[in-house]
């Protein structure tokens, strides 16, 4: 499996309802690419802070391939493409992750 770890800092005026919709209609919207094997979204826990611990993010997004040709069919992938283009007025930084 390929992990596609995607943690999203979002502009600090959206509204209650433009960050809701960026969960709904744009990172969670992603599970419908049929290269996908399942996606995952969350904010950051309220876990203990620790100086390793980076919570600053607003929004995380695992997608899990089955490998990298999927990951790869995941990138040009119309949905992928559409959610970049309507939402990435709303970030500020996007910083990627991939494992295996």
């Amino acid at each position: 499996m390929l992990f596609h770890s995607v943690y999203f800092w979002l502009k600090p005026e959206l509204t209650a309802a433009q960050r809701a919709d960026f969960r709904r209609n744009g990172v969670e919207s992603l599970a419908g690419i049929k290269s996908v094997e399942k996606v995952t979204v969350g904010t950051p826990a309220p876990t203990e802070k620790r100086p390793v611990i980076d919570d600053s993010y607003d929004f995380a997004l695992i997608v899990e391939c089955r490998d990298v040709a999927a990951q790869n069919a995941y990138q040009v992938d119309p949905l992928h493409l559409a959610f970049v283009e309507k939402y990435k007025t709303y970030w500020t930084r996007v910083q990627i992750y991939d494992s295996q």
